[in-house]
Protein backbone atom coordinates (compact mmCIF):
# COMPACT_ATOMS: atom_id res chain seq x y z
CA UNK A 1 0.00 0.00 0.00
CA UNK A 2 2.77 2.57 0.98
CA UNK A 3 4.24 2.37 -3.04
CA UNK A 4 0.58 3.49 -3.95
CA UNK A 5 0.83 6.54 -1.18
CA UNK A 6 4.20 7.75 -2.46
CA UNK A 7 2.77 7.42 -6.15
CA UNK A 8 0.10 10.02 -5.14
CA UNK A 9 2.26 11.53 -2.76
CA UNK A 10 3.94 12.64 -6.24
CA UNK A 11 0.89 13.92 -8.21
CA UNK A 12 0.09 16.00 -5.59
CA UNK A 13 3.58 17.73 -4.90
CA UNK A 14 4.16 17.60 -8.76
CA UNK A 15 0.97 19.73 -9.40
CA UNK A 16 1.69 22.09 -6.14
CA UNK A 17 5.24 22.14 -6.03
CA UNK A 18 6.15 23.19 -2.40
CA UNK A 19 2.83 24.97 -1.75
CA UNK A 20 3.17 24.50 2.75
CA UNK A 21 0.27 26.24 3.11
CA UNK A 22 -1.86 23.88 0.30
CA UNK A 23 -0.02 20.57 1.66
CA UNK A 24 -0.28 21.43 6.08
CA UNK A 25 -3.64 20.34 6.48
CA UNK A 26 -2.76 16.50 4.72
CA UNK A 27 -1.30 15.35 8.02
CA UNK A 28 -2.53 11.27 7.54
CA UNK A 29 -0.95 8.45 9.20
CA UNK A 30 0.66 6.78 6.22
CA UNK A 31 0.60 3.47 8.92
CA UNK A 32 -3.41 3.61 8.56
CA UNK A 33 -4.45 2.39 4.90
CA UNK A 34 -7.87 3.65 5.34
CA UNK A 35 -6.54 6.96 6.28
CA UNK A 36 -3.78 7.48 3.91
CA UNK A 37 -5.88 6.23 0.73
CA UNK A 38 -8.91 8.17 1.70
CA UNK A 39 -7.50 11.66 2.14
CA UNK A 40 -4.26 11.11 0.17
CA UNK A 41 -4.97 9.28 -2.45
CA UNK A 42 -8.64 11.08 -2.79
CA UNK A 43 -6.50 14.59 -3.13
CA UNK A 44 -4.37 12.92 -5.70
CA UNK A 45 -7.19 12.15 -7.79
CA UNK A 46 -8.45 15.48 -7.50
CA UNK A 47 -5.15 17.39 -8.28
CA UNK A 48 -4.68 15.10 -10.90
CA UNK A 49 -8.10 16.07 -12.75
CA UNK A 50 -7.27 19.75 -12.66
CA UNK A 51 -4.78 18.89 -14.34
CA UNK A 52 -6.02 17.12 -16.92
CA UNK A 53 -8.74 19.29 -17.80
CA UNK A 54 -7.61 22.71 -17.58
CA UNK A 55 -4.22 22.81 -18.63
CA UNK A 56 -1.67 22.01 -21.66
CA UNK A 57 -4.19 20.27 -24.09
CA UNK A 58 -7.18 22.53 -22.91
CA UNK A 59 -5.01 25.52 -24.26
CA UNK A 60 -4.62 23.34 -27.36
CA UNK A 61 -8.10 22.59 -27.53
CA UNK A 62 -9.01 26.29 -27.13
CA UNK A 63 -6.59 27.62 -29.92
CA UNK A 64 -8.10 24.71 -32.18
CA UNK A 65 -11.74 26.46 -31.23
CA UNK A 66 -10.87 29.88 -32.46
CA UNK A 67 -10.43 31.28 -28.53
CA UNK A 68 -6.83 31.53 -28.06
CA UNK A 69 -4.16 32.50 -30.45
CA UNK A 70 -0.64 30.50 -30.01
CA UNK A 71 1.96 33.30 -31.28
CA UNK A 72 5.42 31.91 -31.18
CA UNK A 73 7.39 28.54 -30.84
CA UNK A 74 5.70 25.69 -29.69
CA UNK A 75 2.14 26.77 -29.53
CA UNK A 76 2.46 28.83 -32.34
CA UNK A 77 2.73 25.34 -34.05
CA UNK A 78 0.52 23.98 -32.16
CA UNK A 79 -1.99 26.66 -33.22
CA UNK A 80 -1.75 25.57 -36.98
CA UNK A 81 -2.68 22.00 -35.74
CA UNK A 82 1.07 20.33 -35.88
CA UNK A 83 0.54 17.93 -32.13
CA UNK A 84 2.83 15.64 -31.81
CA UNK A 85 2.14 12.31 -30.00
CA UNK A 86 4.14 13.52 -27.47
CA UNK A 87 2.37 16.46 -26.81
CA UNK A 88 -0.10 13.88 -24.67
CA UNK A 89 1.96 11.96 -22.67
CA UNK A 90 1.64 13.66 -19.68
CA UNK A 91 -1.60 13.70 -19.99
CA UNK A 92 -2.36 10.32 -20.64
CA UNK A 93 -0.23 9.40 -17.59
CA UNK A 94 -1.96 11.36 -15.31
CA UNK A 95 -5.16 9.89 -16.70
CA UNK A 96 -4.12 6.50 -16.02
CA UNK A 97 -1.67 6.89 -12.97
CA UNK A 98 -2.89 9.53 -11.13
CA UNK A 99 -6.79 9.16 -11.06
CA UNK A 100 -7.61 5.83 -12.60
CA UNK A 101 -5.17 3.53 -10.15
CA UNK A 102 -5.84 5.44 -7.39
CA UNK A 103 -9.61 5.58 -8.19
CA UNK A 104 -9.14 1.49 -8.15
CA UNK A 105 -6.91 1.57 -4.89
CA UNK A 106 -9.74 3.28 -2.87
CA UNK A 107 -12.66 1.14 -4.11
CA UNK A 108 -10.68 -1.82 -3.30
CA UNK A 109 -9.29 -0.80 0.29
CA UNK A 110 -12.06 0.63 1.39
CA UNK A 111 -14.95 -1.40 1.63
CA UNK A 112 -17.77 1.05 2.06
CA UNK A 113 -19.32 -0.23 5.35
CA UNK A 114 -19.29 3.11 6.50
CA UNK A 115 -21.09 6.88 5.77
CA UNK A 116 -17.23 8.30 5.27
CA UNK A 117 -16.04 5.23 3.31
CA UNK A 118 -19.06 4.64 1.00
CA UNK A 119 -18.79 9.17 0.22
CA UNK A 120 -14.94 8.34 -0.95
CA UNK A 121 -15.71 5.31 -2.17
CA UNK A 122 -18.38 7.55 -4.51
CA UNK A 123 -15.78 10.67 -4.94
CA UNK A 124 -13.88 8.49 -6.42
CA UNK A 125 -15.80 6.39 -8.68
CA UNK A 126 -16.91 10.36 -10.21
CA UNK A 127 -13.34 11.40 -10.38
CA UNK A 128 -12.50 8.27 -12.46
CA UNK A 129 -15.65 8.73 -14.56
CA UNK A 130 -14.41 12.62 -15.21
CA UNK A 131 -10.78 11.53 -16.30
CA UNK A 132 -11.47 8.80 -18.67
CA UNK A 133 -14.77 10.45 -19.85
CA UNK A 134 -12.14 13.77 -21.08
CA UNK A 135 -9.60 11.37 -22.40
CA UNK A 136 -12.38 9.32 -24.46
CA UNK A 137 -13.67 12.57 -25.72
CA UNK A 138 -10.67 14.12 -27.00
CA UNK A 139 -8.91 11.29 -28.13
CA UNK A 140 -11.61 8.59 -29.23
CA UNK A 141 -10.92 4.99 -28.50
CA UNK A 142 -8.75 4.41 -25.27
CA UNK A 143 -7.75 1.33 -22.56
CA UNK A 144 -10.72 1.74 -19.99
CA UNK A 145 -12.18 -2.05 -18.98
CA UNK A 146 -8.77 -3.60 -18.77
CA UNK A 147 -6.75 -0.17 -17.93
CA UNK A 148 -4.87 -0.20 -14.59
CA UNK A 149 -5.22 -3.90 -13.94
CA UNK A 150 -2.13 -5.11 -12.28
CA UNK A 151 -3.08 -8.23 -14.22
CA UNK A 152 -2.82 -6.86 -17.87
CA UNK A 153 0.01 -5.40 -19.03
CA UNK A 154 -1.00 -4.26 -22.57
CA UNK A 155 -4.90 -2.73 -21.81
CA UNK A 156 -7.17 -3.21 -25.17
CA UNK A 157 -7.93 0.31 -26.22
CA UNK A 158 -12.12 0.14 -26.28
CA UNK A 159 -14.22 1.85 -28.67
CA UNK A 160 -15.33 5.29 -27.94
CA UNK A 161 -19.36 5.01 -27.56
CA UNK A 162 -18.52 1.50 -25.29
CA UNK A 163 -15.94 3.92 -22.78
CA UNK A 164 -19.07 6.73 -22.69
CA UNK A 165 -21.40 3.88 -21.39
CA UNK A 166 -19.37 2.27 -18.97
CA UNK A 167 -18.70 5.83 -17.55
CA UNK A 168 -22.30 6.59 -17.34
CA UNK A 169 -23.02 3.10 -15.28
CA UNK A 170 -20.41 3.98 -12.82
CA UNK A 171 -21.39 7.38 -11.96
CA UNK A 172 -24.78 5.46 -11.73
CA UNK A 173 -22.92 3.45 -9.43
CA UNK A 174 -21.48 6.38 -7.52
CA UNK A 175 -24.99 8.13 -7.52
CA UNK A 176 -26.09 4.73 -5.47
CA UNK A 177 -23.44 4.93 -3.66
CA UNK A 178 -23.92 8.62 -2.28
CA UNK A 179 -27.26 8.09 -1.24
CA UNK A 180 -26.29 5.51 1.27
CA UNK A 181 -24.78 8.67 2.93
CA UNK A 182 -27.36 9.24 5.52
CA UNK A 183 -25.18 11.15 7.80
CA UNK A 184 -23.10 13.76 7.48
CA UNK A 185 -19.74 13.28 6.39
CA UNK A 186 -16.67 15.92 5.84
CA UNK A 187 -13.71 14.94 4.19
CA UNK A 188 -10.16 17.39 4.79
CA UNK A 189 -9.19 15.34 1.16
CA UNK A 190 -12.04 16.73 -0.57
CA UNK A 191 -10.65 20.09 -2.19
CA UNK A 192 -13.59 20.61 -4.42
CA UNK A 193 -16.96 20.55 -2.07
CA UNK A 194 -15.92 20.59 1.49
CA UNK A 195 -15.15 24.16 1.98
CA UNK A 196 -17.46 25.50 4.83
CA UNK A 197 -20.22 22.78 3.84
CA UNK A 198 -22.17 20.65 5.71
CA UNK A 199 -21.13 17.06 5.40
CA UNK A 200 -24.82 16.65 3.76
CA UNK A 201 -24.66 19.26 1.55
CA UNK A 202 -21.12 17.88 0.33
CA UNK A 203 -22.93 14.94 -0.44
CA UNK A 204 -25.68 16.58 -2.12
CA UNK A 205 -23.12 18.49 -4.06
CA UNK A 206 -21.57 15.50 -5.76
CA UNK A 207 -24.54 13.42 -6.51
CA UNK A 208 -25.14 16.96 -9.04
CA UNK A 209 -21.81 16.55 -10.16
CA UNK A 210 -22.32 13.16 -10.89
CA UNK A 211 -25.13 14.11 -12.95
CA UNK A 212 -23.59 16.72 -14.29
CA UNK A 213 -21.44 14.70 -15.67
CA UNK A 214 -23.39 12.06 -17.42
CA UNK A 215 -25.67 14.76 -18.95
CA UNK A 216 -22.28 15.90 -20.67
CA UNK A 217 -21.37 12.17 -22.35
CA UNK A 218 -25.38 11.88 -23.06
CA UNK A 219 -24.10 15.19 -25.22
CA UNK A 220 -21.08 14.01 -26.74
CA UNK A 221 -23.51 10.90 -28.34
CA UNK A 222 -26.12 13.30 -28.75
CA UNK A 223 -28.71 11.44 -26.59
CA UNK A 224 -30.51 14.76 -25.81
CA UNK A 225 -33.04 13.20 -24.87
CA UNK A 226 -30.83 11.32 -21.59
CA UNK A 227 -28.90 14.32 -21.32
CA UNK A 228 -31.89 16.48 -20.61
CA UNK A 229 -33.39 14.23 -17.83
CA UNK A 230 -29.90 14.23 -16.32
CA UNK A 231 -29.36 17.96 -16.42
CA UNK A 232 -32.52 18.12 -14.10
CA UNK A 233 -30.70 16.65 -11.75
CA UNK A 234 -27.40 18.45 -12.44
CA UNK A 235 -25.42 21.28 -10.96
CA UNK A 236 -28.86 23.50 -9.68
CA UNK A 237 -26.83 26.44 -8.38
CA UNK A 238 -23.15 28.33 -8.66
CA UNK A 239 -22.68 27.29 -5.28
CA UNK A 240 -21.98 23.43 -6.53
CA UNK A 241 -19.87 24.89 -9.71
CA UNK A 242 -17.31 22.25 -9.08
CA UNK A 243 -13.69 24.45 -9.59
CA UNK A 244 -10.61 24.94 -8.68
CA UNK A 245 -9.83 27.89 -6.66
CA UNK A 246 -6.32 28.86 -5.97
CA UNK A 247 -5.80 28.97 -2.75
CA UNK A 248 -5.14 32.12 -0.50
CA UNK A 249 -1.04 32.43 -0.10
CA UNK A 250 1.07 35.46 0.38
CA UNK A 251 1.47 37.56 -2.14
CA UNK A 252 5.07 37.36 -2.42
CA UNK A 253 5.14 33.58 -3.00
CA UNK A 254 5.05 32.40 -6.45
CA UNK A 255 5.01 28.48 -6.60
CA UNK A 256 3.04 26.61 -9.71
CA UNK A 257 -0.27 25.08 -7.49
CA UNK A 258 -1.01 28.21 -5.70
CA UNK A 259 -2.53 30.00 -8.86
CA UNK A 260 -4.69 29.71 -11.16
CA UNK A 261 -2.94 27.75 -14.33
CA UNK A 262 -3.52 29.93 -17.04
CA UNK A 263 -1.90 32.53 -15.04
CA UNK A 264 1.34 30.27 -14.47
CA UNK A 265 1.44 29.64 -17.72
CA UNK A 266 1.37 33.27 -18.99
CA UNK A 267 4.15 34.06 -16.51
CA UNK A 268 6.12 31.35 -17.40
CA UNK A 269 5.63 31.22 -21.21
CA UNK A 270 5.78 35.13 -22.07
CA UNK A 271 4.54 35.32 -25.37
CA UNK A 272 3.31 32.05 -25.84
CA UNK A 273 -0.75 32.19 -26.33
CA UNK A 274 -3.39 35.09 -25.88
CA UNK A 275 -6.99 35.68 -26.16
CA UNK A 276 -6.84 39.14 -28.07
CA UNK A 277 -7.29 39.30 -31.17
CA UNK A 278 -9.25 35.62 -31.66
CA UNK A 279 -12.38 34.87 -33.31
CA UNK A 280 -13.63 35.24 -29.88
CA UNK A 281 -12.71 38.55 -29.19
CA UNK A 282 -14.49 39.51 -32.14
CA UNK A 283 -17.81 37.53 -31.02
CA UNK A 284 -17.45 39.70 -27.79
CA UNK A 285 -16.63 42.92 -29.28
CA UNK A 286 -18.34 45.58 -31.79
CA UNK A 287 -17.68 44.58 -35.31
CA UNK A 288 -21.19 44.18 -37.15
CA UNK A 289 -19.97 41.52 -39.10
CA UNK A 290 -18.82 39.00 -35.85
CA UNK A 291 -20.47 40.13 -33.06
CA UNK A 292 -23.03 38.68 -30.96
CA UNK A 293 -24.01 41.92 -29.15
CA UNK A 294 -27.85 42.87 -30.00
CA UNK A 295 -30.31 45.16 -28.33
CA UNK A 296 -30.98 42.58 -25.66
CA UNK A 297 -26.72 41.46 -24.57
CA UNK A 298 -24.15 43.69 -24.15
CA UNK A 299 -20.71 41.63 -23.92
CA UNK A 300 -19.14 44.84 -22.77
CA UNK A 301 -17.82 42.74 -19.36
CA UNK A 302 -17.35 39.46 -20.22
CA UNK A 303 -15.07 40.88 -23.22
CA UNK A 304 -12.83 42.42 -20.82
CA UNK A 305 -13.01 39.63 -18.50
CA UNK A 306 -12.20 37.31 -20.85
CA UNK A 307 -9.14 39.04 -22.40
CA UNK A 308 -5.38 38.48 -21.33
CA UNK A 309 -2.36 39.56 -23.75
CA UNK A 310 0.37 36.93 -22.81
CA UNK A 311 2.43 38.72 -21.24
CA UNK A 312 2.79 40.23 -17.70
CA UNK A 313 1.73 38.54 -14.76
CA UNK A 314 -2.25 39.27 -15.24
CA UNK A 315 -4.12 40.42 -11.96
CA UNK A 316 -7.74 40.73 -13.34
CA UNK A 317 -9.94 38.71 -15.19
CA UNK A 318 -9.90 35.06 -16.15
CA UNK A 319 -5.84 34.80 -16.53
CA UNK A 320 -5.95 36.48 -12.93
CA UNK A 321 -3.57 34.49 -10.16
CA UNK A 322 -6.69 33.65 -8.02
CA UNK A 323 -9.59 33.55 -10.57
CA UNK A 324 -10.64 30.16 -9.74
CA UNK A 325 -10.55 27.63 -12.39
CA UNK A 326 -14.51 25.97 -13.33
CA UNK A 327 -14.68 22.21 -14.00
CA UNK A 328 -18.24 21.09 -13.77
CA UNK A 329 -20.53 24.17 -13.78
CA UNK A 330 -23.31 25.74 -13.11
CA UNK A 331 -23.32 27.35 -16.59
CA UNK A 332 -22.50 23.54 -18.04
CA UNK A 333 -25.76 21.86 -16.89
CA UNK A 334 -28.10 25.09 -17.34
CA UNK A 335 -27.01 24.96 -21.04
CA UNK A 336 -27.45 21.64 -21.40
CA UNK A 337 -31.06 22.22 -20.39
CA UNK A 338 -31.34 25.01 -22.79
CA UNK A 339 -29.96 22.86 -25.80
CA UNK A 340 -30.90 19.56 -25.23
CA UNK A 341 -34.64 21.39 -23.78
CA UNK A 342 -34.49 23.10 -26.83
CA UNK A 343 -34.27 19.55 -29.54
CA UNK A 344 -36.25 17.32 -27.30
CA UNK A 345 -38.87 19.21 -25.39
CA UNK A 346 -39.78 22.92 -26.87
CA UNK A 347 -38.38 25.92 -28.40
CA UNK A 348 -39.92 27.68 -25.14
CA UNK A 349 -38.17 24.60 -22.90
CA UNK A 350 -35.11 25.56 -23.84
CA UNK A 351 -36.02 29.37 -23.85
CA UNK A 352 -36.30 29.37 -20.22
CA UNK A 353 -33.39 27.61 -19.09
CA UNK A 354 -31.52 30.24 -21.28
CA UNK A 355 -33.14 33.53 -19.55
CA UNK A 356 -32.74 31.59 -16.47
CA UNK A 357 -28.97 31.61 -17.13
CA UNK A 358 -29.29 35.57 -18.49
CA UNK A 359 -30.28 36.13 -14.90
CA UNK A 360 -27.32 34.73 -13.50
CA UNK A 361 -25.14 36.50 -15.90
CA UNK A 362 -26.93 39.87 -15.34
CA UNK A 363 -26.43 39.65 -11.89
CA UNK A 364 -22.77 38.98 -12.02
CA UNK A 365 -22.67 36.25 -10.40
CA UNK A 366 -20.43 34.27 -13.55
CA UNK A 367 -17.29 36.48 -14.02
CA UNK A 368 -15.96 39.35 -11.85
CA UNK A 369 -16.10 42.38 -13.48
CA UNK A 370 -12.36 43.80 -14.32
CA UNK A 371 -13.69 47.69 -13.72
CA UNK A 372 -16.86 48.31 -12.03
CA UNK A 373 -17.84 50.13 -14.96
CA UNK A 374 -18.44 47.95 -17.26
CA UNK A 375 -21.17 46.98 -18.61
CA UNK A 376 -23.30 43.86 -18.38
CA UNK A 377 -26.29 43.55 -19.97
CA UNK A 378 -28.31 40.18 -20.54
CA UNK A 379 -31.97 40.75 -20.81
CA UNK A 380 -34.30 37.99 -21.28
CA UNK A 381 -35.32 36.90 -24.28
CA UNK A 382 -38.67 35.94 -26.22
CA UNK A 383 -39.38 33.66 -28.90
CA UNK A 384 -40.47 36.42 -31.28
CA UNK A 385 -36.50 37.92 -31.15
CA UNK A 386 -35.96 34.61 -32.93
CA UNK A 387 -37.65 35.47 -35.78
CA UNK A 388 -36.51 36.04 -39.44
CA UNK A 389 -34.64 39.11 -39.40
CA UNK A 390 -34.33 38.74 -35.69
CA UNK A 391 -31.33 37.60 -33.17
CA UNK A 392 -29.10 35.01 -34.87
CA UNK A 393 -31.72 34.99 -38.03
CA UNK A 394 -30.54 38.23 -39.63
CA UNK A 395 -30.87 36.91 -43.34
CA UNK A 396 -34.15 35.22 -42.19
CA UNK A 397 -32.61 31.42 -43.33
CA UNK A 398 -33.81 30.16 -40.13
CA UNK A 399 -36.80 28.83 -38.30
CA UNK A 400 -37.11 30.30 -35.09
CA UNK A 401 -36.59 27.01 -33.43
CA UNK A 402 -33.25 27.12 -35.08
CA UNK A 403 -32.16 30.64 -34.55
CA UNK A 404 -32.69 30.00 -30.75
CA UNK A 405 -30.92 26.69 -30.81
CA UNK A 406 -28.14 28.59 -32.49
CA UNK A 407 -27.71 31.52 -29.83
CA UNK A 408 -27.52 28.06 -27.30
CA UNK A 409 -24.93 27.38 -28.55
CA UNK A 410 -23.08 30.38 -28.89
CA UNK A 411 -23.97 30.94 -25.25
CA UNK A 412 -21.68 27.41 -24.57
CA UNK A 413 -19.39 28.15 -26.83
CA UNK A 414 -18.70 31.60 -24.47
CA UNK A 415 -19.29 30.34 -21.42
CA UNK A 416 -17.64 27.22 -21.93
CA UNK A 417 -13.92 29.25 -22.22
CA UNK A 418 -11.27 27.24 -20.24
CA UNK A 419 -13.18 24.02 -20.35
CA UNK A 420 -13.35 21.12 -23.38
CA UNK A 421 -16.71 22.49 -24.00
CA UNK A 422 -16.33 24.41 -26.70
CA UNK A 423 -13.72 21.83 -28.81
CA UNK A 424 -15.99 19.25 -27.78
CA UNK A 425 -19.30 20.80 -29.24
CA UNK A 426 -17.50 22.09 -32.76
CA UNK A 427 -16.54 18.18 -33.56
CA UNK A 428 -20.49 17.06 -32.15
CA UNK A 429 -22.01 20.09 -34.32
CA UNK A 430 -19.99 19.82 -37.29
CA UNK A 431 -21.41 17.43 -39.74
CA UNK A 432 -25.11 17.51 -38.08
CA UNK A 433 -26.03 21.09 -37.47
CA UNK A 434 -24.08 23.19 -39.79
CA UNK A 435 -26.69 25.54 -39.77
CA UNK A 436 -26.66 26.80 -35.76
CA UNK A 437 -22.77 26.07 -35.12
CA UNK A 438 -20.13 28.53 -34.34
CA UNK A 439 -18.50 28.72 -37.65
CA UNK A 440 -15.31 29.82 -36.56
CA UNK A 441 -12.21 29.88 -38.99
CA UNK A 442 -9.29 27.59 -39.91
CA UNK A 443 -6.04 28.65 -38.32
CA UNK A 444 -4.25 26.80 -41.19
CA UNK A 445 -5.03 24.56 -44.06
CA UNK A 446 -8.26 23.27 -45.38
CA UNK A 447 -9.78 21.27 -42.22
CA UNK A 448 -10.50 21.14 -38.67
CA UNK A 449 -8.68 19.06 -36.10
CA UNK A 450 -10.88 16.04 -34.83
CA UNK A 451 -8.83 14.85 -31.99
CA UNK A 452 -5.88 14.70 -29.85
CA UNK A 453 -3.35 12.64 -30.78
CA UNK A 454 -2.45 10.14 -28.20
CA UNK A 455 0.34 9.23 -26.23
CA UNK A 456 3.80 8.33 -27.70
CA UNK A 457 4.61 6.54 -24.88
CA UNK A 458 1.12 4.33 -24.49
CA UNK A 459 1.66 3.52 -28.32
CA UNK A 460 5.56 2.14 -27.77
CA UNK A 461 4.02 0.46 -24.64
CA UNK A 462 1.17 -1.72 -25.24
CA UNK A 463 1.32 -4.16 -27.57
CA UNK A 464 -2.85 -3.79 -27.81
CA UNK A 465 -2.87 -0.80 -29.02
CA UNK A 466 -3.93 -0.06 -32.57
CA UNK A 467 -1.20 -0.38 -35.62
CA UNK A 468 -1.19 3.31 -35.98
CA UNK A 469 -1.38 6.40 -33.58
CA UNK A 470 -5.10 8.85 -35.41
CA UNK A 471 -4.06 11.78 -35.96
CA UNK A 472 -5.40 15.23 -35.34
CA UNK A 473 -7.77 15.28 -38.29
CA UNK A 474 -8.93 10.97 -38.13
CA UNK A 475 -12.65 12.03 -36.57
CA UNK A 476 -13.84 10.31 -33.59
CA UNK A 477 -16.28 7.35 -33.96
CA UNK A 478 -18.89 9.70 -31.82
CA UNK A 479 -18.63 11.69 -34.47
CA UNK A 480 -18.75 10.65 -37.77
Amino acid sequence: MRKYIALSTIFVLGFFSSCDKTLEELNVNPNDPLDAAGEQLLLGTQIANISINVSHLQRISGMWSGQYEGTTLLYQSLHQYNMSSEEANDTWSTIYQGVVKQSRILQEKLPGSTPKEALQRAIAKIMEAYAVGTAAEIFGDVPYREASNPDIANPVFDPQAQVFSDLQTLLTNAINELATVTTAQTLKGDMFYNQGSSGATVTAKWVEAAHTLKARYFMDVKDYSSAYAEALLGISTFNNTMMFRPPTVSADVVQNGNANLLWTFVRERSGYMRSTSTFMAGMLGTTASTTRRNAKTNEDARSKYLAFSGTGNPSTGVAARTTPMKLVSFEENTLILAEAGARTVSAATGLGHLNTLRAYLQAGNSFTKVSAADVLLYSPYVLSDFDPAGIENFDGSLTQDRALLREIIEERYVSGVGTFMPFNDARRLRKSDTDVDVNFPLNFGTTYPERMVSSQREFNANSSAPPTIPGVFEVTPVNK
